[in-house]
């Protein structure tokens, strides 16, 4: 490809600059987690300046598209999950839209007491929930832990396969998460969750909790999700 950019063309050199290094990196010349050129070797490659090309890696770092770490360079970073909280979407899902590998690690499941805020927001008469905690992981990189509570009439999830989608196990019982209840808010990371996510202690982390309604617009699970949000986009 034609190093050189138009300077006759009505788009900025730092946009014309941002779509040839959207392109390497979806063609695979610049892969996930490799090094991308330095300014002074882009600047030369593309004959532009230097601050042509700061601008140009700025703007794709703040699209969340590359990385830079001190010392070390630029470095491509792996897709963002997103979500569309208008729609009810699992994590699985999510990672096949964007070409990801999804792939879970079941941390427990089990039958626990059910707090009052759970009891009422799944309309239970009983005191018990099946309780599914789980760390949820694109391309083998941590993006969430999550925490599904279920009524005890889905304690058959507890001898199921809880690997892959949720949704998948219980569309398969004709049951379908068809709308949501959602509120986001930040937290920090404790030291358990710092060890699930591979963060640091108190590291700033997206909060998601949901109520989940079935096709009947009856409360099918609560879900609290803690989320790495250098790896997950949210669209409201």
């Amino acid at each position: 490809m034609e190093k050189v950019l138009r300077t006759d063309s009505a788009s900025p050199l730092y946009r014309q600059l941002m779509q040839r290094i959207r392109a390497d990196i979806a063609s695979g010349v610049y892969a996930v987690h490799s090094r991308i050129p330095s300014e002074a070797e882009l600047s030369q490659a593309y004959q532009v300046s230097r601050v042509t090309v700061r601008k140009a890696l700025a703007e794709l770092t703040s699209e969340g598209l590359l990385r830079r770490k001190q010392g070390k360079g630029t470095f491509v970073c792996a897709p963002r999950l997103k979500s569309n909280l208008r729609e009810v979407t699992s994590f699985h899902e999510a990672c096949l839209m964007i070409g990801c590998t999804p792939s879970t690690k079941v941390i427990s499941a089990q039958v626990v007491r059910a707090e009052e805020d759970v009891r009422e927001e799944l309309a239970l008469t009983e005191d018990r929930v099946v309780e599914i905690i789980r760390v949820r992981m694109a391309d083998g990189e941590v993006v969430m832990l999550e925490t599904n509570r279920f009524s005890m009439q889905h304690e058959d999830l507890l001898h199921a396969d809880l690997t892959g989608s949720l949704y998948h196990l219980l569309s398969s019982q004709g049951i379908e998460a068809a709308s949501g209840v959602h509120e986001i808010s930040l937290c920090y990371a404790t030291a358990q969750q710092a060890k699930l996510l591979g963060v640091e202690p108190g590291a700033a982390l997206l909060q998601l909790d949901q109520l989940i309604f079935d096709q009947h617009g009856l409360p099918l699970h609560t879900s609290h999700q803690v989320i790495r949000g250098d790896r997950f986009t949210f669209r409201i």
